[in-house]
Parts: C-alpha cells; sequence; structure tokens
C-alpha cells in the first residue's frame, strides 16, 4: 500500500527543535505517534544535510510504520533519504519551495506531496496543475504564532472555513491552533490539525497527542 493510499492527515505534527529540547525531536516524535499523531513532517532551517539524514532514520524507527513521514521544504533532502532506502513517505513545500511539479516528478507517483496555500492565487494555480501533482494543502495560519514569524495574516476558524470549501484538495489547519480548536475546525471543513508548540514544547507530548486524537474522533 502506498503511502498515498495510506494518508491520515486527522492528527499532524510539524516538528520544532528548539521547542522539543533536550529531549531531542526523536523522543518527542515517538511520544506522539504512541499517542496518536498519524503524520509527521520534519522541519528544520539550520542543521546541515548529513545531521537531518541520521535524524530521519532515527524517526523512521521511532515511527516504525504507524505514521506517515515528510520533509519540509527540502526536497533534495527527501531525495536522499529516500535513495538510501529510508522510508521517507514525500514533502511539505511552501509557495517559495521546490515546484511541486517537480517533486512529483523527482519523487514518483506514490509519494506524498503537500502544498502550502492560504490565498485564491494559489487556488488558481493548484487549478492550472495536472491532478494528482499535490495530495493535500496545508492552510494556515488559523491564529498569529511565534513558530512562523513571517507567516501571512491569520485566516480564523471561519476564514479557513471560507478557503477550503473553494479548495479541490484536502486542507489541513496550522498555525496557532490550540485543542479546543479541533473540533470547530473539523465543522470547518479540515481534513486535519496540525500542531506544532502544543506537542514539542508540552511536558507530556503523548497526552497531548491523545487528546488531539480523542477531541479529533469526538468531533466526527
Amino acid at each position: 500500500m502506498s503511502a498515498r493510499t495510506a494518508l491520515d492527515l486527522s492528527t499532524y505534527l510539524v516538528t520544532d527543535a528548539t521547542l522539543c529540547g533536550e529531549r531531542g525531536v526523536t523522543a518527542v516524535v515517538a511520544a506522539a505517534v504512541d499517542g496518536g499523531v498519524r503524520t509527521v513532517q520534519l522541519r528544520d532551517k539550520v542543521d546541515s544535510t548529513s545531521n537531518l539524514l541520521r535524524l530521519l532514520e532515527e524517526l523512521a524507527t521511532a515511527i516504525d510504520g504507524r505514521a506517515v513521514l515528510l520533509v519540509n521544504d527540502r526536497l533534495d533532502l527527501a531525495i536522499a533519504a529516500r535513495a538510501s532506502g529510508l522510508p521517507v513517505d514525500g514533502v511539505h513545500l511552501g509557495q517559495g519551495d521546490a515546484a511541486a511539479a517537480i517533486a512529483r516528478d523527482r519523487l514518483g507517483p506514490d509519494a506524498v506531496v503537500g502544498l502550502t496555500a492560504n490565498a485564491p492565487a494559489h487556488l488558481e494555480a493548484l487549478r492550472r496543475m495536472p491532478r494528482g501533482t499535490v495530495d493535500y494543502l496545508g492552510v494556515g495560519v488559523i491564529r498569529p504564532t511565534t513558530t512562523k514569524p513571517d507567516h501571512p495574516p491569520a485566516l480564523g476558524i471561519d476564514g479557513f472555513a471560507r478557503f477550503a470549501a473553494e479548495a479541490e484538495l484536502p486542507c489541513v489547519a496550522i498555525g496557532g491552533i490550540v485543542l479546543a480548536d479541533v473540533a470547530p475546525l473539523r465543522e470547518a471543513g479540515a481534513a486535519g490539525v496540525a500542531l506544532v508548540s502544543a506537542i514539542c514544547a508540552a511536558d507530556d507530548p503523548r497526552a497531548v497527542a491523545r487528546d488531539l486524537a480523542n477531541r479529533w474522533e469526538a468531533a466526527r
């Protein structure tokens, strides 16, 4: 079964090495997946390629097939990881990163390609792409957040709902989200909810992930 077939975006973690602290990213990811996170995106803008390849190997071992593993921005890193045999499922790209069409071409039809989108122009560009180029959209920010200081204006839940209604792809809400937002965002059309600081900075990432998963299921 391909990663695209098994893609579960409902409970989504984006990593932050600084917020994970001395515990390290691998320990936080392992706890979060134990708690119910089903998609993990490694986001690290500063570490070296060699260190990130080692980290991806650790994450793949900790996840052990229980969650989809994606790389943020670094198409080159995802390609290198897959070439070395690591079970990295794909990438999540920003509007300024490698073009989605290039990612699809380089990673193949079974890889996962996610794309950040938050404006009508982004949806127009998507409609011009061949079907299957992108699998899902990361839409936000929902609220202002310090984990991405250069973020666009916050959409709020109502703005997210309007955007998701116009999109032709599953939309994952991200940015400044707290657990109380899970049910309203699912009602607003979210295919999933992505957390960063709420899990990475938590004293007990497993418990927060379990709460996230339970709230998502209850909202159904």
